[in-house]
């Protein structure tokens, strides 16, 4: 757990010391009705997010580690605001897109969860009454899309770091989808749902858009290094497995399906 304690202290502290920026929702924009309406979405995946992780842990010695180790990447990753012509939120990589990929999407649910209410609680991030909204966006479509994305690519028989690239894109692009519906649906007066729900996607394009593309190059970087350097960490979380030895010689894999 070390290595989820140490940089995300190491961050807090560099974070405190610069000026913070209102990324995700921020606390207070959406109307209270909304906001609770996004907890209570929000919660079953949760709960079935540590029913997993509960689960994996049985199986799998290091899988505590390594969802502490998602935590920190995607605490990270997350705290990266870039402002948005959009009053109470900011653009920013996500990094829910690789996490599900490696340790799936309901306990990506709980990893996201973690990193949000330690930057809402500690650095201004986003909001404790916004929160339900920001884990919704960012932990549930955010992973569930980077999730089903990679899945449907490799059964496709795409190469796994293509596929690995276009999960980081999606996840990124469809998290700001989401967040801009929740925006528009909570602050829209009637019949100006459709008109605000454009405006502020629109505003997003700017930052978003090569966003997006960095974070998918950043999941298809990372997922290479560990597929060539450990690829037996993706063996047993069952990402992939070994092809015959005997016939096709140590070290060539595929997708597990």
């Amino acid at each position: 757990m070390a290595v989820f304690v140490i940089p995300v202290a190491a961050f807090i502290i560099t974070a405190l010391s610069t000026p913070a920026y209102a990324m995700h929702i921020s606390e207070g924009i959406l109307p209270l009705p909304w906001a609770g309406l996004w907890y209570v979405l929000a919660m079953p995946f949760m709960a079935k997010g540590i029913f997993d992780i509960k689960k994996r842990t049985r199986q799998t010695s290091f899988f505590i580690p390594l969802i502490g180790m998602v935590s920190a990447m995607v605490f990270i990753i997350s705290a990266m605001p870039i402002p948005v012509p959009i009053a109470g939120t900011c653009s920013h990589p996500a990094g829910t897109g690789l996490a599900a990929i490696l340790v799936g999407p309901f306990a990506t649910v709980v990893a996201t969860s973690i990193a949000l209410l330690i930057q809402a609680l500690f650095l201004a991030h986003g909001g404790i009454t916004t929160l339900g909204a920001n884990i919704l966006s960012m932990g549930v479509v955010g992973a569930f899309s980077g999730y089903f994305t990679f899945k449907v690519l490799t059964k496709a028989k795409v190469p796994l770091v293509i596929a690995a690239f276009l999960a980081g894109l999606a996840s990124d692009w469809l998290t700001y989808a989401m967040t801009s519906f929740e925006l528009a649906l909570g602050l829209s007066e009637k019949g100006m749902f459709l008109k605000l729900y454009n405006s502020i996607a629109l505003a997003f394009v700017p930052t978003q858009l090569p966003i997006g593309i960095l974070e998918g190059f950043a999941a298809a970087g990372l997922f290479a290094f560990v597929l060539k350097r450990r690829p037996d960490i993706l063996i047993n979380l069952g990402i992939i497995k070994p092809l015959s030895l005997y016939k096709e010689g140590i070290g060539h894999e595929e997708v597990v399906y």
